[in-house]
């Protein structure tokens, strides 16, 4: 399918739905650094520009439209795309660009929070806006270690399929591949990578000085080397910095490459920007791995819209 790309980022999702055998015909991010890096690992279709600048024409027609959006604003109102919270903004360009574009399917990705948010009224009035633009609109919360990313992290797809499409073909969530028999540990995941300090070609092999402390607190636990790695951040010391999580031998915080491994970013990838551009860059995206499981979802659907 022809896919548009919304809050991008360095292209986890992308890559992702890439690999299982899509095409993404634009994208959009207003980070350079991250787009930097999705056009030097990905392509030039990328436009570094704010998508409240972005006009519908300037977007081409396509199958599906994916992104994920930010939720701080969510609680203060209950008409989303009409409140004045600035930060509800990016909400309501993604809204814009599906209710103009109209295509058949999309993606959106959000942490687990958006379903509390508000007493659970921020995930109605969601479901809301979109059906009244003419989609079906499901969601559901899923953890990617359970589909073969060493990484223990919750995320939300809401999808949508335009109500024109018949019902049996409406976008269907993945089935898991994993559970907590078979999950991928993070010490089998960077068992083969060396120490930055050793000699090697490896790209972005840098890590945060930052103390390991070992405490219970967000980015200061001990790391589980026989379990899936914690949630790769993209913000985490409480100053707006990054707090990388520890290494699975707790000695030292992850380079930006292990944390990038954990998210499936191929070895290859090479990232732009400062280290904490390129571990905030790595916190941001979607596991490659579990965009690839959305995206071959999306391709038993393709015969729909021959």
């Amino acid at each position: 399918m022809d896919i548009v790309s919304l809050f991008s980022g360095a292209g986890g999702l992308d890559l992702g739905l890439i690999n299982a055998g899509h095409k993404i015909v634009w994208a959009n991010d207003i980070d350079r650094d991250s787009c930097l890096s999705y056009e030097k690992n990905i392509g030039s279709h990328i436009v570094h520009k704010d998508i409240c600048e972005v006009k519908a024409e300037e977007i081409p027609d396509c199958d599906v439209v994916v992104g994920g959006f930010p939720c701080q604003g969510f609680s203060l109102a209950n008409k989303l795309r009409h409140s004045d919270d600035d930060r509800n903004t990016l909400y309501r360009q993604f809204y814009r660009v599906i209710n103009e574009k109209k295509p058949a399917y999309f993606l959106a990705e959000n942490v687990r929070g958006i379903l509390s948010l508000d007493n659970g009224n921020a995930i109605k009035q969601i479901v809301s806006d979109f059906t009244e633009a003419g989609y079906r609109v499901k969601y559901k919360a899923f953890n990617t270690a359970d589909y073969g990313v060493p990484q223990s992290r919750v995320r939300v797809i809401i999808a949508g399929t335009r109500t024109d499409i018949p019902k049996m073909a409406d976008f269907q969530f993945p089935e898991p591949t994993h559970d907590k028999s078979n999950w991928i540990s993070v010490g089998k995941a960077l068992k083969d990578i060396p120490e930055p300090e050793e000699t090697s070609k490896l790209f972005n092999h840098v890590y945060s000085k930052y103390k390991v402390t070992n405490r219970n607190y967000t980015g200061h636990r001990k790391t589980d080397p026989n379990k899936p790695s914690p949630t790769i951040l993209a913000r985490g010391n409480g100053k707006g910095g990054v707090c990388a999580i520890q290494h699975p031998l707790n000695h030292r915080r992850m380079s930006v490459r292990e944390s990038a491994t954990v998210q499936t970013f191929p070895m290859n990838y090479d990232f732009v920007g400062s280290m904490g551009s390129m571990y905030r860059q790595v916190g941001n995206a979607v596991p490659i791995k579990f965009g690839e499981h959305l995206g071959l979802m999306l391709k038993q659907l393709e015969l729909v819209l021959i």
